[in-house]
């Protein structure tokens, strides 16, 4: 599985707890950092867990994949999973609107998530 696939698998997994806004936005052209990032919001903290724990689950089970470093989870008002070459964010309104991650990386290639069961319909 390539990093834009497991970015998608993330942000599938994000979409499967009703995460807001999901955006997917490429970096590897612009840092060294990662290759992808997923950007999420949750309107609660009990949701930014639930997420970043359904994406912790679906890659460890679809992809074997293990997150090197977590970071919010006790707060839950931001998530940070960091897999090496995708690192995914759950952010709260407040959070997400004062950091502004997508303005930071917005020379970076982004997209917004399309679920694949609204394609299919």
């Amino acid at each position: 599985m390539d990093s834009e696939q497991l970015a998608e698998l993330a942000a599938d997994a994000c979409d499967d707890r009703k995460a807001a806004d999901i955006r997917l936005i490429r970096i590897d052209e612009v840092s060294s950092l990662a290759d992808w990032m997923v950007i999420a919001g949750g309107r609660s903290d009990v949701q930014v867990r639930a997420i970043a724990r359904s994406v912790e689950d679906r890659l460890e089970h679809e992809a074997a994949r293990l997150p090197l470093r977590k970071e919010g989870l006790n707060e839950g008002c931001w998530a940070l999973l960091d897999y090496g070459e995708l690192i995914v964010h759950v952010l709260m309104p407040d959070q997400r609107r004062y950091y502004d991650l997508e303005a930071f990386w917005s020379h970076g290639e982004s997209r917004t998530f399309l679920a694949s069961s609204l394609l299919e319909g």
